[in-house]
């Protein structure tokens, strides 16, 4: 088939190499604009932009992908149907009747679970034991569109969101690839999705990762794992400087504190929450490199009475 393919980040990366390495032609891929770097003066392109213009395909980047002169550039290409991983703009109705099948999109949940743009990060926060991936045809709604093809991935006990993230890549690539040979061949049924077990995943907001020490030891454990690498999860230190942080341990052999306060046990700098406390990893205050949590506390010299978050 002739092929069109939009995707942005790196997690969409492995599924163009798939179908460029498959029986498919990707006449041409579509990503979002160069965006600004941190310090906001040098363009840089997406690494969809970066992988594909080294292959030598056509890359279009449209500001928005519902204008209609973009649209018609679409039609005028003449494709069979389009793939989606990860693009970053919502496909128009316009738009998806461009192509002569519709377009499949790779979705990094098990659908109707966690429909959204941060499918991977709300499953962790949720604590849910099983994900997958799932490719399915986009239709006006927001990942309501019916299923092509599922798998399921196991959640392990320390996985980050990019741990986990970069697992269902991979998997979903060739996922992906054998979708669109099926959609081809005529031997997929789209399957509607169920109207049971609907759940959302709206994208994490600086709010969503502000570490709550009074919560139990668990929770904050997957929200600080659901939130790395991005956006970041945060507290404040005592000085009321906002610092990020890394990944966290439940210590539950050892005895609750209060919600926040640290202390330093076996080499480790421990915070309360709201049962067991937690080891930290590491840490970044505002303007500093990311260090070790040893290397800040030794540093830091912070009385008993010490704590992390609101006083």
């Amino acid at each position: 088939m002739r092929l069109i393919f939009a995707g942005t980040p790196e997690v969409a990366v492995p599924s163009l190499e798939a179908l460029l390495a498959s029986d498919h032609e990707v006449v041409a891929v579509v990503t979002q604009p160069d965006a600004r770097g941190r310090r906001g003066r040098t363009l840089h392109p997406s690494p969809v932009k970066e992988f594909a213009l080294a292959q030598g395909l056509e890359v279009l980047t449209p500001l928005k992908a519902s204008d209609p002169e973009f649209v018609e550039q679409v039609r005028g290409l003449n494709v069979d149907a389009g793939a989606v991983v990860a693009y970053g703009q919502i496909l128009r109705p316009a738009m998806l009747a461009a192509t002569r099948l519709g377009w499949v999109n790779l979705h990094f949940s098990v659908l109707p679970a966690w429909r959204g743009a941060a499918p991977v990060q709300r499953s962790l926060m949720a604590g849910d034991d099983l994900t997958g991936a799932t490719t399915f045809l986009l239709d006006k709604g927001m990942d309501t569109g019916p299923v092509l093809g599922v798998l399921t991935e196991r959640i392990r006990p320390t996985d980050t969101a990019g741990d986990l993230l970069e697992r269902l890549a991979q998997a979903g690539a060739p996922l992906l690839a054998q979708t669109m040979s099926g959609l081809e061949a005529g031997a997929l049924i789209p399957e509607p999705q169920s109207a049971d077990d609907v759940s959302h995943a709206p994208k994490l907001t600086r709010e969503d990762a502000y570490v709550r020490w009074e919560r139990p030891a668990h929770v904050v454990d997957r929200q600080v794992r659901g939130c790395t690498p991005a956006p970041g999860a945060w507290t404040t230190l005592p000085d009321g400087q906002v610092a990020k942080l890394g990944p966290v341990s439940p210590r539950l052999d050892e005895p609750a504190t209060v919600p926040g306060q640290l202390r330093e046990a076996d080499g480790e700098v421990l915070v309360g929450t709201g049962t067991h406390p937690v080891a930290l990893s590491w840490i970044a205050p505002a303007g500093r490199k990311q260090m070790s949590a040893r290397d800040w506390w030794r540093g830091a010299r912070l009385p008993e009475s010490a704590a992390l978050g609101e006083a």
